[in-house]
């Protein structure tokens, strides 16, 4: 009864998971395409030159205690209070201290302007910290429906204000404000459905006691944050605002559909796979179900962006966008494999390997700036750049796996029976969708040609092969099981 209850519970969570970031994503991509109509290349780029200062503030206010909560079976309100005035009193002064590096950020990448673009964008990770609490809380007790309502109003009130400020000629600041007020509205809404509420009671060493786990976590986020927005300081610095720009919109919309199965992931994956952590056989079926749930879905939809990519850019954006066009159709390979990353990161820290997910994290981390600062000395432009950087992360997927095995018994032929099948069906698919469509010249008929066509194909391709995974997914929505 209670592995049927937790099967349950794990579909429902995927499901809700994969409906709310499909419909966060959509309304996104909505808001995203007029922003892309009224601003330019440049206006993105500086915004995305500030994005890895956030990032980091906004780890190090978290500190990794989401996922240190989580991972208690019943976390304690002493232990959540502790965990809500230690991010306020880091969050309070990491703003205070990035509010005196604003103008030195500016001068980095030479633009004066970012300083106070800085400092507003900056409130974002201070109002982050009103409800680490309160998303721990959430996500622990897997109230995915709820999270789902809190990011989808908000991304519809951030959203608006986004367009409507760069409609009236705010430009960059359109985006920035989007950005803070989406912070705002989520961390209102977590208020809203969680049950719990700080105490003035305030006393730090059960945060303290839980810093030995989630220091860990914290240093990895903090390179992961490096890893991704590594683009974003070189080519800034060595290229200006205009190339990071370029990169800046193709990793957005590649992210986009990345994160919609990535999130539909993380929303369930940790707090599932701790709770049959003490059960080694079942951890290894539930671990190898949600790795051919997410190769099931992750290869299509990310590949099959990477082959639209060019038409979706120009239509878009128009022909000022055609460089992000030729980028994202490389980037949506890396988003095809970032997911299964995730899912391995979730397996080391549910087995409570914090130190083993810390160490694949930094390592490649460096691997990506070493090479990225030896091609540009060398003479390499961006697109030399994205290649590596797709070329690695793929490759450092062995090193995850090197771990599952080792911590859970994952065996390799296994990794391989679940993810290769949904890859070789994918590219042979997107193969004749090509070679079937390429005659077509209009942008719009070929765009949506290639789409209806791929996924005619692959759900075909798929009933007919007695996928178990496609059968779960549909049993579950039409609630047969």
């Amino acid at each position: 009864m209670e592995e049927k209850s937790l099967k349950e519970r794990t579909a429902r969570g995927l499901l809700w998971g994969g409906l709310s970031n499909g419909i966060m994503q959509l309304l996104g991509a909505l808001f995203g395409l007029a922003l892309m109509r009224l601003l330019t290349p440049a206006d993105w780029g500086k915004v995305y030159m500030l994005n890895i200062f956030a990032a980091l503030a906004s780890a190090l206010q978290e500190s990794g205690f989401i996922a240190a909560l989580c991972n208690k079976k019943e976390p304690t309100d002493q232990e959540y209070n502790a965990v809500f005035w230690f991010n306020m009193i880091v969050s309070a002064s990491l703003y205070i201290i990035l509010w005196f590096m604003a103008p030195y950020i500016a001068d980095f990448y030479n633009d004066p302007e970012l300083t106070y673009l800085a400092r507003f964008l900056f409130l974002g990770f201070l109002l982050s910290g009103l409800g680490t609490v309160q998303r721990a809380y959430l996500f622990g007790h897997l109230m995915v429906r709820e999270t789902s309502i809190c990011g989808i109003t908000a991304m519809l009130l951030s959203g608006t204000i986004g367009v409507v400020l760069a409609w009236q000629d705010f430009a960059h600041w359109g985006i920035v404000a989007q950005s803070v007020s989406f912070v705002f509205f989520v961390q209102m809404m977590n208020w809203y459905y969680s049950r719990w509420r700080p105490s003035l009671k305030i006393d730090l060493r059960p945060a303290w006691e839980m810093f030995t786990f989630s220091s860990k976590l914290l240093l990895t986020n903090v390179f992961n944050i490096l890893n991704n927005h590594a683009f974003s300081v070189l080519l800034g610095k060595c290229f200006g605002n205009t190339q990071a720009g370029v990169y800046g919109t193709a990793r957005k919309w590649n992210d986009m559909a990345s994160g919609t199965i990535n999130g539909m992931l993380t929303s369930v994956a940790q707090p599932t796979l701790a709770h049959v952590a003490d059960d080694n056989g079942r951890y290894v079926q539930v671990f190898r179900k949600m790795l051919r749930f997410i190769s099931f879905i992750s290869f299509p939809a990310l590949l099959g962006l990477g082959m639209i990519s060019e038409e979706f850019i120009l239509i878009a954006g128009g022909e000022k966008w055609a460089e992000s066009a030729r980028i994202l159709s490389l980037l949506c390979i890396y988003g095809a494999f970032f997911p299964i990353t995730t899912l391995y990161s979730n397996l080391t820290i549910s087995r409570g390997h914090s130190g083993v997910n810390m160490a694949c994290t930094i390592g490649q981390c460096l691997a990506v700036w070493t090479g990225l600062i030896v091609l540009y000395f060398n003479g390499y432009g961006m697109m030399h750049m994205v290649v590596f950087f797709i070329i690695l992360n793929i490759v450092w997927l062995g090193i995850w796996q090197w771990w599952a095995k080792r911590l859970i018994g994952m065996k390799w032929h296994w990794v391989a029976c679940d993810t290769l099948p949904f890859l070789a069906f994918t590219l042979c698919i997107l193969g004749v969708t090509w070679w079937a469509t390429s005659s077509i010249s209009n942008l719009w008929v070929l765009m949506l040609s290639r789409i209806f066509m791929a996924a005619l194909l692959y759900a075909g391709v798929m009933y007919l092969s007695g996928a178990k995974i496609m059968r779960e997914a549909i049993g579950y929505i039409l609630k047969k099981k």
